[in-house]
């Protein structure tokens, strides 16, 4: 059975990649080779992306908690970032004018990480085919933290008053701040929780949970995902009535109402 184009799509979508270790385990493979089809999971979504229309995909691609994982699997992901950042796909995105961005602390990886992250930045940063966010050493919570230390550090010199602070201002400190929040979030791999991520931006996104490990997620799977959310009727904690005249740009037009 062919699953059809939905009718509505989101705008920015996110993605939580659960199942490389358990699809490995299942299958009888290295943790290794599960990133690796992991990867080839992810190259087929952005690909799909592309062709459909979707604006922004941002991936969930290692978490300020992955660092606990064991040390062989961090190595083994440091060295596929590296792989796939000096592959030939790279370029094969910019001719296809994907923008790259990487968000996330970045201060963990590796002085060459660092610099070849940079590189394809600034390789695609004027391409405007449709962007993909790939959150890496990102967390949730580390992203309203260093937003309340930018900010705070404008208070300290005297640049906002603690008055002035709104929901707007505090945004532009995030990670994603010249990104329109997720229209839609999905999370494969059967675990139903948001791990830490976007947690900011998902103020009114809509969630999706799948129980197909990431590998496992192709296109077919991802168009049911949509066909999902084209039915749903997004209310943006008004009635349906109001939901009619709003659309997923209006989140991003926080209210100058100071917090109280």
């Amino acid at each position: 059975m062919t699953c059809q184009s939905p009718s509505v799509l989101p705008e920015h979508v996110a993605i939580i990649m659960d199942g490389n270790n358990r699809w490995a385990k299942l299958h009888g493979y290295t943790s290794k080779e599960g990133h690796r089809r992991g990867a080839e999971a992810a190259r087929d979504i952005v690909d799909y992306c592309l062709e459909s229309g979707i604006s922004i995909l941002t991936l969930f691609a290692f978490s300020s908690e992955n660092w606990l994982r064991p040390k062989k699997e961090v190595r083994s992901l440091m060295a596929l970032f590296v792989g796939v950042l000096r592959r030939d796909e790279i370029q094969i995105f910019h001719k296809k004018n994907v923008r790259i961005r990487f968000v996330g602390s970045r201060e963990a990886f590796s002085t060459r990480l660092q610099v070849m992250m940079k590189k394809v930045e600034n390789l695609t940063a004027r391409n405007t085919g449709m962007t993909v966010i790939v959150a890496a050493d990102y967390g949730g919570r580390w992203d309203l933290v260093q937003a309340a230390k930018k900010l705070l550090e404008e208070v300290s010199r005297n640049n906002v008053k603690p008055s002035e602070i709104t929901l707007s201002l505090f945004n532009r400190y995030t990670a994603l701040a010249e990104f329109p929040d997720p229209d839609f979030c999905i999370r494969t791999g059967g675990e139903k929780r948001l791990s830490n991520f976007l947690l900011w931006q998902f103020a009114y996104t809509e969630l999706y949970f799948s129980d197909c490990f990431w590998p496992d997620f192709n296109v077919g799977e991802f168009k049911k995902s949509l066909a999902d959310f084209s039915a749903r009727q997004r209310r943006y904690g008004g009635n349906s009535a109001d939901a009619s005249n709003r659309s997923a740009s209006c989140l991003n037009e926080f209210p100058d109402k100071p917090y109280a």
